[in-house]
């Protein structure tokens, strides 16, 4: 077997969290480790957390929402109410210039905003996310960041469901505007998250990934905040084709969970993975097989970050080594010196 195909096997080898100080991790057993799997109650409790960022429209400069090439969620839309001579204080932006010009009195439309936006996560559970060699699997931190998506939306009074996905079938939330809702999405996430384990039979790649995102596609018809949750294992033409698609009648974001060791190689030493029915062996100390991974990740990161100018979608890359919430305020731009210092006030 060639170094690439035991990096794919390494990709979506199963894996436990090792101690602070230890390395790369190897396939075991340790169920009930810290990071390894979820609990609704974890998940619950991260509802404040989720107060401390948003997915408005106007984002700080720092925020992978904002720029250009068409990255920016749109928010709730706009629907048109009354045109009305102009008052003192209004937007000069609202002013309509041919009813303006063709009357000789000032005029502005008025604006108000829709009520309603529901979201659809999209939160990936196959055997590929049970990975992680510091403080969580992937799988465990994609639980984490729905949770925190779902609460946010909750509080901005949308309607909240889900697509929840393992290997072999998906399990579809229909968006609702109450806290039970977001708690069965909980529930459900955390469900198929316990049913992660070490010694499991290898998935089925992309096919499901693709499945959620052909559902999703069906429900979604138009102005709805979709947030795909995944590292998109498996990504291929279909999965750019049914994003692209999504994307054009809605606000989809992409958060891609990675885990870092693939890029922090140690400098030496063997890593044993396995897949659950195959094991292989990566000697990391010669160079043509770190070269040879080093370029086999930049190639896949570059492939997925370009969906940013490709098809426009924001594309936020989420550590499972780093916790959640946080990330989720830098990465949206919102972890500022004085949003620090408003949270311990």
């Amino acid at each position: 077997m060639d170094w690439r195909k035991r990096l794919h096997l390494a990709g979506r080898a199963r894996a436990v969290p090792p101690p602070p100080s230890a390395g790369a991790t190897r396939a075991g057993a340790v169920s009930d480790a810290p990071g390894v799997h979820v609990t609704t109650a974890q998940l619950v409790s991260l509802e404040m957390a989720a107060r401390e960022f948003s997915f408005l429209p106007r984002q700080p400069v720092h925020s992978v929402l904002a720029g250009r090439h068409a990255s920016k969620v749109r928010g709730r839309g706009l629907d048109f109410e009354e045109l009305r001579l102009y008052l003192p204080g209004d937007d000069i932006r609202s002013m309509d210039w041919r009813v303006t010009a063709r009357t000789g009195t000032p005029h502005v439309r008025v604006f108000s905003e829709e009520k309603d936006r529901p979201a659809l996560l999209l939160v990936d559970q196959r055997m590929n996310m049970f990975f992680g060699t510091r403080r969580a699997m992937k799988s465990v931190a994609a639980a984490e960041a729905a949770a925190l998506v779902a609460w946010r939306v909750l509080m901005d009074g949308d309607r909240v469901g889900g697509l929840v996905f393992g290997d072999e079938d998906v399990t579809d939330l229909r968006p609702h505007r109450s806290r039970d809702a977001v708690l069965q999405l909980l529930g459900e996430i955390e469900r198929r998250n316990r049913q992660l384990r070490a010694d499991a039979p290898a998935g089925r790649g992309g096919a499901q990934l693709n499945e959620a995102l052909q559902q999703a596609a069906r429900l979604a018809h138009h102005d709805h905040l979709v947030v795909v949750i995944s590292d998109f294992d498996g990504h291929d033409a279909v999965t750019r084709d049914l994003l692209s698609r999504i994307a054009a009648r809605n606000d989809l974001l992409a958060v891609i969970v990675h885990d870092p060791f693939l890029t922090e190689l140690p400098a030496s030493g063997d890593l044993v993975v396995s897949d659950g029915e195959l094991q292989v062996e990566l000697g990391l100390g010669r160079d043509a097989v770190r070269r040879g991974i080093a370029g086999f990740v930049d190639a896949r990161s570059r492939e997925l970050f370009e969906w940013r100018h490709t098809i426009g979608v924001p594309v936020l890359p989420l550590s499972a080594a780093e916790e959640t919430a946080p990330q989720m305020r830098r990465l949206l731009g919102q972890d500022t010196p004085q949003a620090r210092r408003g949270r311990m006030a």
